[in-house]
């Protein structure tokens, strides 16, 4: 035997046949395994590690013998008859097609175990966003492809001729395509999107010009899925897409701005804007979302019921949300303490020849001026802790 096996184990097919088969025989064990697994539950507890050594010590008995077989060492006669038994059964239709199905349940496997060790940055940037748009393309595709070569292979194992019947396929297929236009333009728009990073998983994006906005949740070559900011997912074929609006890539602008009536002194006002501007740019939780200083773009309006002041902040992508309410609740408090007040509503009605004013006012305590004690209200400390994550798209009211 050993030296039928050392004139056999120079052969390199000997080792081709050899790796094929361990592979073969690997992919039946986990089939295997996938079938004792769906009968676990009607298995008593103290059987099932029993029941899984055994299956384990029969595809090893028999890769064995299917590799003495291959080796061709005749000397070892139980295992040399039963190798050849199994390879004569597993060249007819039913061998066949166990192993083809257990060949596309190890690649359906071997696929999501690769894409899950494909792991984004929690860091959310273009590389991130790239890296998880693309993962799930690949991994749909992949599977795709796993499925048809299944089929593909099974109808072979069957006797079915595959070839004459992805023929006729193709030709139906030619006839269909003529009404799957729409389709054909959502994978050509998909394709394009993820070619040139349009945007990506992550992203928040408003297409069409307002009529849908949210976070992209999910990305393929076919549609584009959006999840709204009270949860619902809106799902658009990527051929329906004309226009995108994405409202995180690279970074994002805070317009923060505020109105202040006519009577107030517009120096003192714009002052306090740029002391809260200074005050959040400061602050350490929430500096590092910004990219530059500050920009105080001073009076931008002269509107009928006030005067609109603004600043310009320039912030990570996806953070402008949350800087934008911390910027609103402490311009709020800062105007109360210098006694600026911000305006509310109010109109002229004219009467004939001799027009009467009436003003609309409200009986509220005076503004505290700035020497008054305001230890009540505290701009730099909010009494509820503000949501510095990075939210979705809000909704324009």
């Amino acid at each position: 035997m050993l030296q039928e096996l050392s004139v056999q184990i120079v052969k390199p097919q000997v080792w081709v046949g050899l790796a094929l088969t361990a592979v073969a025989a690997y992919a039946i064990y986990r089939f295997g395994r996938l079938l004792i697994s769906t009968l676990e539950p009607h298995v008593p507890a103290r059987l099932r590690p029993a029941l899984n050594g055994l299956w384990a010590v029969v595809v090893i008995i028999g890769w064995l013998a299917v590799a003495t077989a291959v080796a061709y060492l005749p000397s070892v006669p139980v295992l040399f008859s039963l190798g050849r038994d199994i390879m004569d059964g597993f060249r007819h239709s039913a061998g066949q097609l166990v192993v083809v199905i257990a060949m596309a349940l190890i690649a359906w496997n071997l696929i999501s175990t690769l894409a899950a060790r494909i792991v984004a940055e929690q860091e959310f940037n273009r590389r991130s966003v790239r890296v998880q748009t693309l993962k799930g393309v690949v991994e749909s595709t992949l599977r795709v492809v796993v499925v048809i070569l299944s089929v593909i292979a099974a109808l072979q194992a069957l006797g079915v001729n595959a070839t004459s019947l992805l023929a006729g396929v193709s030709v139906l297929g030619l006839a269909v395509g003529f009404g799957a236009q729409s389709l054909i333009k959502d994978v050509f728009n998909g394709f394009f999107i993820l070619l040139e990073d349009q945007y990506g998983v992550g992203d928040v994006i408003t297409v069409n010009t307002g009529q849908l906005s949210g976070g992209v949740d999910r990305l393929n070559l076919r549609v584009t899925a959006l999840r709204a900011l009270d949860g619902t997912v809106h799902i658009i074929p990527n051929g329906q897409i004309a226009t995108v609006s994405v409202s995180s890539k690279d970074w994002s602008r805070v317009v923060a701005q505020v109105d202040v009536t006519y009577a107030a002194n517009i120096d003192d006002a714009l002052r306090v804007l740029e002391q809260v501007s200074t005050e959040i740019y400061e602050a350490d939780e929430w500096k590092h979302f910004f990219l530059e200083a500050p920009e105080q773009q001073g009076v931008t309006q002269l509107a009928p019921d006030g005067v609109t002041l603004r600043a310009l902040y320039k912030v990570q992508p996806k953070s402008q949300r949350a800087l934008g309410r911390e910027f609103n609740r402490r311009i709020k408090i800062a105007m109360d303490e210098a006694g600026i007040e911000i305006p509310f509503p109010q109109r002229s009605v004219n009467f004939g020849a001799n027009p009467i004013e009436i003003r609309l006012t409200r009986d509220d305590a005076p503004a505290p001026t700035p020497a008054q004690d305001t230890s009540t209200q505290n701009r730099r400390k909010p009494p509820v802790e503000p949501s510095l994550g990075r939210d979705p798209e809000e909704e324009e009211i």
